[in-house]
C-alpha cells in the first residue's frame, strides 16, 4: 500500500473513532474499531487488554532494544459550548470536525499508519511496539500505565499528541495536594486569636512566593498555584480549619517525591499529596530520534501539559499531529493537511531513526 493510500485509509478510520463515543473508560467501541482496522491491513500481531489495543512488529527479535508508539483514543465529555455534533465527523474547508479529532485522534491514526508502514521490515535498529490505549484523559488505572507489565521492555517511546509535530523533548510533571491550616473554632461575636482563616494568610503568602532553585532550560521553573480555598459553613461560625488545594507542576529537575518532601517545610497543619505518579519526563537533545526529528527541520520546546509520558521511565518524545491549543475545545477539529503531512513526517522520522547504523 502506497503512503497515499495508508494516509486515505488513516482518515477515513478516523472519521469512524470521531463517530464512536469513546469517554474514558468507555472505549470498548472504538478499541474494535482500531482492532479490525490492523487487521485488515496485515496486522496479524495484535492483542487487546481491556480496552488497550497493542501489536509489535513482525520480525520482533527479543535481542533488539524496542520503540514504543503510543496515543489513546479514549475523549474527554463535549463541553457545552459545542455548536456542531461532537461524534458527526464532517470535513469543511480543509478542516475535519469531531469529538477527539485533534486530541488525540489524528496523532493515534497517524502512528497507527507509521506502524502498518514498518511492520513487516526487516533491517531495523529496534523493535516496534503499538498500544492503541484508554483512560488517558482521567489517568485511569486501565490505560497505558496498565500495559508497562504486558509489552516488551521500552527503550525509547513517541507519544501521540497534538504538538504541530514539533519534538517536545520534555514535559512537565504533575502532583496536587491536600492541605489544612487548622485554629480554634467559636462564636464570631467573640474575640479568637486563634482564627483558622487569619493562619491561612501566612501559608497563601507562602505558596506565593515559593521558588525552585532548579530552572530548566526546556521547561523553565516548577510552578506552585493555590487553586482551590474551602472553609466555613455559617456566617456566625469561626471554623476549625481551612482546606487547600495545591497544583504543583514539576520541571524534569525535580521528581515527585523530591517535591512532596520540599512542601512539607510550607506553614501548614498538614499536607498530603494525593498521587507522585504523574512525574515530569524528558528525553535528551542529542537522543539519535530527536537528532532524526531536527534534521527534518522540526523544533524542539518543552511542553507544559501531562500526557502518558508521565507513565514511562524510559526517554520519551511527545510528538503528534494537531495543535494543543485546540484539545478540549468547542467544535474540535484537525486539518486535513496536518494529517497527511504528519504521517510522512512520522514515516521520514523512522525511516532516519531505524535504519541509522549506529543505533543497530
Amino acid at each position: 500500500m502506497s503512503i497515499n493510500e495508508l494516509t486515505n485509509s488513516a482518515i477515513a478510520l478516523l472519521k469512524k473513532l470521531i463517530e464512536t463515543p469513546s469517554f474514558s473508560g468507555e472505549e470498548h467501541d472504538t478499541a474494535q474499531l482500531i482492532w479490525d482496522w490492523l487487521m485488515e491491513n496485515g496486522v496479524s500481531t495484535l492483542s487487546r487488554k481491556q480496552n488497550n489495543v497493542y501489536a509489535h512488529n513482525k520480525h520482533f527479535d527479543p535481542s533488539k532494544p524496542t520503540l514504543l508508539l503510543n496515543s489513546h483514543h479514549d475523549t474527554v465529555i463535549p463541553n457545552k459550548g459545542y455548536t456542531r455534533d461532537p461524534f458527526q465527523a464532517e470535513v469543511i474547508e480543509g478542516k475535519l470536525f469531531g469529538l477527539g479529532s485533534n486530541d488525540a485522534g489524528a496523532s493515534l491514526v497517524g502512528l497507527l499508519a507509521t506502524f502498518v508502514s514498518f511492520y513487516d521490515t526487516l533491517d531495523v535498529s529496534h523493535n516496534i511496539v503499538i498500544v492503541a490505549s484508554a483512560e488517558e484523559e482521567s489517568s485511569g488505572p486501565n490505560g497505558l500505565n496498565s500495559m508497562l507489565t504486558t509489552i516488551p521492555a521500552i527503550d525509547v517511546a513517541i507519544v501521540g499528541e497534538p504538538t504541530l509535530m514539533d519534538l517536545a523533548i520534555a514535559e512537565k510533571g504533575l502532583v496536587v495536594f491536600d492541605a489544612e491550616v487548622y485554629g480554634t473554632a467559636g462564636h464570631a461575636a467573640h474575640i479568637k486569636e486563634n482564627n483558622a482563616i487569619y493562619n491561612t494568610i501566612e501559608t497563601l503568602q507562602w505558596f506565593k512566593n515559593k521558588k525552585f532553585d532548579k530552572v530548566s532550560e526546556t521547561l523553565g521553573e516548577t510552578k506552585v498555584t493555590v487553586t482551590q480555598i474551602q472553609a466555613g459553613e455559617q456566617h456566625n461560625v469561626v471554623p476549625a480549619k481551612v482546606s487547600l488545594v495545591i497544583d504543583v507542576r514539576v520541571n524534569e529537575l525535580y521528581s515527585n517525591t523530591q517535591i512532596a518532601e520540599i512542601l512539607q517545610e510550607a506553614p501548614c497543619d498538614t499536607i498530603t499529596p494525593r498521587s507522585l505518579r504523574l512525574n515530569s519526563s524528558r528525553i535528551p537533545k542529542e537522543h539519535p530520534l530527536v537528532q532524526s526529528g531536527l534534521s527534518l527541520g522540526r523544533t524542539a520546546y518543552g511542553s507544559p501539559t501531562l500526557s502518558d509520558q508521565a507513565c514511562l521511565s524510559c526517554p520519551s518524545l511527545k510528538l503528534g499531529i494537531g495543535d494543543s491549543t485546540r484539545s478540549h475545545m468547542a467544535d474540535e477539529y484537525v486539518y486535513i493537511h496536518e494529517i497527511e503531512e504528519g504521517i510522512t513526517l512520522y514515516i521520514e522520522l523512522l525511516k532516519n531513526f531505524l535504519h541509522n547504523e549506529e543505533n543497530k
